[in-house]
């Protein structure tokens, strides 16, 4: 699917995190590590502009990529996720979404991968609002290899900068990002 013209959506983007997202304040990390700031894009890109600017970005970052589905680790990438879905079959085109939990389900399939079946060998695209260490990335890396599907681009919105595009290339995979903390924190 080829977006174009994403300019303008990406400095609305970027101006909406700045204002509704991005925090001055101590907080720890998922890591355990301690920051001097926060990003909750979720502030974001739950809501229908949020979503739907994070979408039309990261698909036009993805413009040139082939790829079977696209999902990632729920909760930072489903909003983008459905909005994803939505700017495909807008365009008269198909794509599988997926959400990957940090555990499988207790009851029913007891399914981790949520949504439709991604056959075996296939390449996809993992994306997640924010990364710092690149855990989420790394877990669904390893979730997605266990049936043979290959991680083609990992891809945020915001990189803290703190490790995951190493530890991600450690996996075989790249990452992408549509803003390094540097354009938050100047």
């Amino acid at each position: 699917m080829v977006v174009s013209g994403c300019q303008d959506e990406k400095k609305e983007l970027l101006k909406i995190l700045k204002q509704k997202a991005f925090f001055r304040q101590k907080v720890v990390l998922s890591s355990g590590k301690e920051s001097d700031y926060y990003i909750d894009a979720r502030r974001v890109t739950l809501t229908s502009q949020g979503a739907y600017l994070s979408a039309k970005v990261i698909l036009d970052l993805l413009k040139n990529e082939k790829f079977s589905a696209i999902g990632g680790p729920t909760l930072g990438a489903d909003p983008i996720i459905g909005a994803i879905g939505a700017l495909f079959y807008q365009a008269g085109k198909s794509v599988n979404t997926f959400i990957i939990r940090k555990e499988p389900k207790k009851h029913g399939k007891q399914q981790q991968i949520e949504g439709p079946e991604i056959p075996s060998a296939s390449e996809v695209i993992v994306i997640d609002d924010v990364a710092t260490s690149g855990k989420a990335f790394l877990h669904s890396i390893d979730v997605l290899a266990k049936l043979n599907i290959k991680v083609k681009k990992c891809v945020c919105l915001v990189d803290r900068q703190e490790g995951a595009k190493e530890k991600i290339a450690e996996k075989g995979s790249e990452l992408l990002s549509v803003f390094t903390i540097e354009e938050f924190l100047k």
